[in-house]
């Protein structure tokens, strides 16, 4: 029996990235109909026939809520609609920050979403670069979890960078610039930050030699940019040369474009995980495409065919 094609849906956090995925994979995005109601609520309905397809639904988990509700409303339509079987395909997937119980009365969220995903409907969920790892066992369902390593890798080795250093921005990001520093062919070296409150962060000192160097920092998620720019300014204080920063998924919410705007951070690179506004981009941020890793681990997973290649994992 033949193989039905499958059909790829985007929900609308990152529309421009669903476009390239579905370019990079020759066909056309799927019709539907997503709006609100005046009272804010979502309607989804898709205007074409998925019974026993294999369908894709390409939708970032980014701020605000809506965008993880209107995904949620997605699934359950699909799954009314007899699909086949339904992929969350989430680029950059929210709420993964809050992955333990570090204090008390708090929420594991990053497991309540997992839990919400599976009882919508989702029979398996394709991201990137999550901000803990084992948020991938709090699903019960197949998640395939892939990186940016690759695509970063691939830029800065292109920009010929001269006396690199890789540094990573917490004791938390030690692996990942490990990884990149295997890479990049370079030594690295260490940020001791404490965060006295959320959204907060103090440098301390730096492990490893970064004076008359010049320095990548390597982060996954950019929010308020408050780590990235006290990192990279501290860097800056104790001698290192240029610095650079790379980033997966740019949330840089609140004043973070201003704070990298005045920082010494002579570019930020990020991906397209994350739609970026026109208002948001400045000459200093570069923005590399996840697109084509989506489309690929997509058409593998349509076809049965293993997509571990595509995961390029951290160590």
């Amino acid at each position: 029996m033949e193989t039905r094609p499958p059909k790829l849906f985007a929900g609308r956090s990152n529309l421009p990235l669903a476009k390239k995925i579905v370019d990079c994979l020759g066909v056309e995005l799927g019709d539907s109909d997503i709006k609100q109601f005046s009272d804010g609520e979502i309607f989804v309905k898709y205007n074409e026939n998925i019974r026993g397809i294999d369908v894709f639904l390409i939708q970032s988990t980014n701020s605000s809520s809506d965008n993880l509700l209107e995904l949620l409303i997605m699934i359950d339509a699909a799954k009314r609609a007899s699909a086949k079987r339904i992929s969350a395909v989430i680029p950059y997937f929210g709420y993964a920050r809050q992955d333990r119980k570090d204090q008390s009365r708090v929420s594991i969220s990053a497991k309540l979403v997992a839990n919400l995903l599976t009882t919508a409907g989702a029979d398996r969920v394709l991201t990137m670069e999550m901000h803990a790892t084992q948020i991938q066992g709090f699903f019960d369902i197949p998640l395939d979890h892939m990186y940016a390593a690759k695509i970063f890798s691939e830029y800065f080795i292109e920009k010929n960078i001269q006396n690199p250093v890789v540094c990573a921005p917490d004791i938390g990001g030690i692996r990942r610039a490990r990884a990149y520093a295997k890479r990049l062919q370079a030594p690295i070296a260490m940020i001791d930050k404490r965060r006295p409150k959320q959204n907060v962060a103090e440098v301390m000192h730096v492990i490893g030699n970064v004076e008359g160097k010049n320095v990548i920092l390597f982060d996954d998620i950019c929010d308020t940019a408050g780590t990235l720019v006290a990192g990279a300014r501290y860097l800056h204080d104790i001698g290192a040369k240029k610095i650079y920063a790379g980033c997966t998924h740019p949330v840089l919410s609140g004043d973070a474009i201003q704070r990298i705007e005045d920082s010494p951070i002579a570019e930020l690179v990020v991906t397209d995980t994350i739609y970026l506004p026109e208002s948001k981009r400045i000459d200093k941020i570069k923005i590399l495409s996840v697109a084509d890793t989506f489309g690929k681990a997509i058409m593998r997973t349509h076809n049965e065919e293993s997509i571990s290649s595509l995961f390029d994992p951290m160590d």
